[in-house]
């Protein structure tokens, strides 16, 4: 395996390493179906939390939306205005809204009740873009941010009155004091590498399951582009996936060619859970899933 610093390359090849058996006897046609906070969808292949993507295509972060409605998807977004998140509502994705860790707490908290009303079903926060690459606090469009205390977090979670979840966890250190807060929800992920030698989340998945103990949900997120990835996070454990970078070249194209290529991953799941004999997500077997050693 080639050496290299890069944390998305790394998080592929771990990916890539890990092989699945089959079993056929006395399986079932499967369901994709999945339960989160009293909601049903038909998917647990969710929509990323992105940002600004009229970068990518005009009206993005709507399109972005639309997509994850129409493939019955949980809907995650990022950084933006209130106006843009009243519209990615308004399109009838359920939507969980996670918030930068803005210096300034009135205006998190702020960002929170406005999510809150909008109606989104969640709202959470981006721990890991506290700091800068210099080990300064980070500074994003003029935005200055800081990283937060445990306590923080706890007023975050009493404030929301929703699930609040907390993306950006990569190590059981962070998990236990996600749960020490109350946190509903956790996000594996290194923000696209934003860490150089970052531990894949799926690496980091099963430790952080030992401090959960499957209480709240735990989402996998980074490096996802197919219906057995997903497999393979969901065999270890995860709650279920987000996709983000590999749909954003779709965006061009429309919602429709977005909602489809979720649609191809659901069904790249489905034919993976067949041929493991695993007919739901709560059915899943992590000792289906064997690491590489040759």
């Amino acid at each position: 395996m080639e050496l290299t610093s890069n944390s998305d390359k790394i998080t592929r090849d771990y990916f890539d390493s890990l092989l699945v058996e089959t079993r056929y006897l006395d399986a079932v046609l499967p369901s994709t179906q999945l339960t989160l906070f009293g909601e049903t969808f038909r998917t647990p292949i969710m929509t990323a939390a992105l940002s600004h993507l009229q970068n990518t295509a005009n009206d993005g972060m709507t399109i972005y939306a639309q997509a994850a409605a129409m493939s019955g998807a949980v809907h995650w977004v990022g950084m933006g205005s209130d106006e843009e998140l009243e519209a990615i509502v308004a399109t009838g994705a359920r939507t969980i809204k996670i918030i930068k860790p803005h210096a300034d707490n009135r205006e998190v908290l702020r960002k929170i009740e406005h999510a809150v009303k909008t109606g989104c079903i969640a709202v959470g926060m981006d721990i890991d873009h506290a700091f800068n690459s210099e080990g300064g606090y980070d500074n994003i469009f003029g935005l200055p941010m800081k990283a937060k205390t445990t306590e923080e977090l706890k007023d975050f979670v009493q404030a929301a009155g929703v699930p609040f979840i907390v993306k950006g966890v990569l190590s059981p250190h962070d998990t236990e004091k996600c749960l020490k807060a109350g946190c509903a929800g956790i996000v594996v992920s290194h923000h696209h590498g934003i860490i150089q030698y970052a531990v894949p989340p799926l690496m980091a998945l099963p430790d952080i399951l030992s401090i959960t103990g499957r209480s709240i949900p735990v989402f996998v997120d980074c490096g996802i582009e197919s219906g057995m990835d997903a497999y393979k996070c969901l065999a270890l454990g995860a709650t279920a996936v987000s996709v983000g970078r590999h749909l954003m070249p779709l965006l061009k194209n429309g919602a429709e060619a977005v909602a489809g290529r979720i649609d191809e991953m659901t069904a790249e799941l489905a034919g993976v859970m067949a041929r493991t004999g695993v007919g739901a997500l709560d059915r899943m077997d992590p000792t289906i899933i064997h690491r590489r050693t040759f």
